[in-house]
């Protein structure tokens, strides 16, 4: 029953610590034995020999059956991987002059995207000598965040980025 050393934990006859602490199956700790023993002892039960922490002093082994072990470990590692979300930020663009409907349906996508937990970066656009009219820009984005107060909260203010007036809204703490 030789098994190869592992990038994450020490097995069977790679361990060699002159005494190691010893738990088995069920989680109870049998005491302090020699490496040799402790191996022998996982071999007559037909298991796997663990390191499980070689921080502490004598190192902690386990008897288990490592393939199960390993198997749950990465079960574990990857519900934690599931529930974990990644905010992103999503850009919302539009010009100063933009009609009523238009307005309604960025207003919308912002919306769907606070909803869903991201950050919304709203542009507004300017074309050649448009840029003189930053006043309108700055008051529709206010009238967006004004919308948009429910579910978000200004992460940063309306201001001119080149030919760009930006604002980022970022959804709320529940």
């Amino acid at each position: 029953m030789k098994k190869k050393y592992n990038e994450e934990h020490i097995i069977n006859e790679y361990i060699n610590y002159p005494k190691v602490r010893l738990i088995d199956v069920l989680g109870a700790q049998l005491g302090i034995y020699s490496s040799s023993e402790a191996l022998e002892i996982a071999s007559n039960k037909g298991l796997d020999l663990v390191v499980i922490s070689d921080k502490s002093e004598p190192p902690v082994c386990k008897i288990i059956d490592y393939g199960k072990y390993k198997f749950t470990q990465e079960k574990k590692a990857k519900e934690a991987k599931k529930k974990q979300h990644n905010t992103s930020i999503k850009e919302v663009k539009m010009r100063y002059k933009i009609e009523e409907h238009d307005y309604q349906v960025r207003l919308n996508q912002a919306f769907k995207f606070l909803q869903s937990g991201n950050k919304v970066k709203a542009t507004v656009v300017f074309r050649g000598r448009e840029i003189q009219h930053l006043n309108l820009a700055v008051e529709l984005l206010n009238k967006m965040a004004k919308d948009l107060s429910q579910v978000s909260e200004i992460q940063q203010l309306p201001s001119k980025d080149g030919k760009n007036v930006i604002m980022i809204l970022s959804s709320q703490k529940k």
